[in-house]
């Protein structure tokens, strides 16, 4: 999959982070999330992916800023810097935590491909929740090119965006 993405959007100038792919499922645009807030990008660019196993796993090597107490969703600072909200589902902070497992916490160094949270994908959906899951780049001003790789089905860890300094 790298391999591709680097014939779609060209080789590495050394000022590029690779997010890659925190959960196995099909990689939708942010714009097609059916929340305003990530929706208009109002936490900064990303892609939304719909869940085909109820796993995530770190999208790189950082340290994760926020577990928040309901597990739906964390925080990681890759080690160059890039700020990586992952939102499981819609709404789901008023689960309250049911649902999720956490495997790490606040302050946690994370390697790409950690195992970072499980979540229980039958029971979300049967409680009435939308699982689609933004990834966003919390920090988008920071980067003059932000280029996502969206509409395929993705394995954990398959290149879904790139961003350039």
């Amino acid at each position: 999959m790298l391999k591709k993405w680097r014939e779609i959007f060209g080789k590495n100038e050394g000022n590029e982070i690779v997010i890659q792919s925190p959960i196995r499922g099909e990689v939708r645009e942010i714009t097609q999330v059916n929340d305003a807030t990530f929706r208009d990008k109002l936490l900064g660019e990303g892609v939304a992916i719909m869940p085909e196993t109820g796993r995530v796993v770190a999208p790189v090597n950082g340290t994760i800023a926020i577990l928040f107490e309901t597990k739906h969703a964390c925080t990681i600072v890759s080690d160059q810097g890039a700020e990586i909200l992952i939102h499981i589902g819609l709404d789901t902070v008023n689960l309250k935590g049911k649902y999720y497992k956490a495997y790490v916490k606040d302050g946690d160094s994370v390697k790409a491909g950690d195992l970072i949270l499980e979540f229980d994908i039958a029971k979300i959906k049967e409680a009435g929740y939308d699982l689609i899951t933004p990834v966003v780049i919390c920090n988008s001003a920071d980067y003059s090119k932000i280029q996502t790789f969206t509409g395929n089905q993705v394995q954990e860890m398959d290149s879904i965006m790139s961003l350039q300094k």
